[in-house]
């Protein structure tokens, strides 16, 4: 089969003919209709994900159909069109036990865990538990763009930060998870904040639900722009990046009890930030991390896409070829495009 492939960290990836995938009696094999290019992608790439094996095939937002079930697999027999979590539970351990999924103690991971979906074909383990049914309205492409980014902002703004109608929050950086936590937030009808450094990025979340934008590029005090704007700063900070000034600036800004999520990945010399803890004891500060959802979580996701309260399809910036696909993941951290992109042609 067809499929993107790089074998060494930072390395020229290339489009060869790899060995189908083998289907374990508890998996099922997808055949790739679509594929999101994600930061966390580019992080596997660079070398900053300790469970990549070389040689690797990326991919981790996918949608498609079942080709091949294996032989324990009870709840699928073939032919249905599915996406998946990024994070997919065993479903037998602890975490998996009391609901939590997305920490599972033995998690499977398409393209960390294991060769992901920048392929013609993909193996996906813990199918049973894992495996989401896609509704008539959606098609592969809308959902192939929620699989890591958009349901990992929902988790984030209304599982974790619990936003409420009326209530302020920030997103810092509006890449894909800060435009998707925007957009969510906004239907959820809390007041929202963006803040990134590009006016087109800050623009598009203006037009998602942003109610205001702070270009942290020519503002001197982001926090204190923040608290201007929402009187005694926001109920919910979220933020979508990953570095140590937005980790700073999104637990500074928050009003008294309220909430830190952390949601953008912390890598390299960003892994241990600064944290203002005197804040954080004095005003019962709340910092949370946001890892995925579950798989069960999705059938509410789709219930707001199909009344209209929710549109990911605002948020596909483009959709391409594999063969351009690994020129962009190569090149993300330029930071150029505005939106997702997405891979639907192998």
């Amino acid at each position: 089969m067809k499929a993107a492939i790089y074998k060494e960290f930072k390395g020229q990836i290339t489009i060869e003919n790899v060995p189908y995938p083998v289907c374990p009696e508890d998996d099922v094999i997808i055949k790739v209709e679509a594929t999101g290019i994600c930061r966390s992608d580019w992080h596997g790439w660079m070398g900053h994900d300790p469970d990549i094996v070389l040689p690797h095939v990326p991919g981790h937002e996918l949608a498609g159909t079942i080709v091949e079930v294996g032989s324990n697999v009870k709840n699928w027999k073939g032919g249905e069109r599915v996406t998946m979590p990024f994070v997919c539970g065993c479903g037998c351990c602890p975490e998996c036990l009391s609901g939590n999924h997305q920490v599972c103690d033995f998690q499977f991971q398409p393209g960390f865990t294991a060769w992901g979906s920048f392929a013609e074909f993909v193996a996906v383990g813990y199918a049973d538990i894992n495996l989401v049914q896609l509704p008539d309205e959606i098609d592969f492409v809308t959902a192939a763009s929620l699989g890591c980014r958009f349901i990992t902002s929902f988790r984030a703004v209304v599982d974790q930060g619990k936003i409420q109608p009326g209530q302020w929050i920030v997103v810092h950086g509006c890449g894909g998870v800060g435009l998707s936590a925007i957009m969510i937030a906004h239907a959820a009808g809390a007041n929202v904040i963006a803040v990134d450094i590009d006016e087109k990025k800050l623009n598009l979340a203006i037009s998602l639900g942003a109610a205001f934008k702070i270009n942290a590029k020519k503002t001197p005090g982001v926090v204190e722009a923040i608290k201007e704007i929402s009187g005694r700063g926001v109920h919910v900070s979220v933020d979508a990046l990953g570095s140590q000034e937005t980790c700073f600036n999104s637990i500074a800004c928050l009003r008294k009890r309220g909430k830190h999520i952390q949601v953008g990945l912390m890598t390299g010399d960003h892994q241990h930030p600064k944290i203002p803890m005197d804040l954080v004891l004095a005003n019962e500060l709340e910092v949370i991390g946001s890892h995925g959802m579950q798989a069960f979580r999705y059938d509410a996701v789709f219930e707001l896409i199909k009344s209209g309260k929710l549109d990911p399809q605002k948020l596909v910036g483009k959709t391409l070829s594999l063969e351009k696909g690994i020129i962009e993941l190569m090149e993300m951290d330029k930071f150029q495009n505005t939106g997702i992109s997405v891979i639907n042609r192998f």
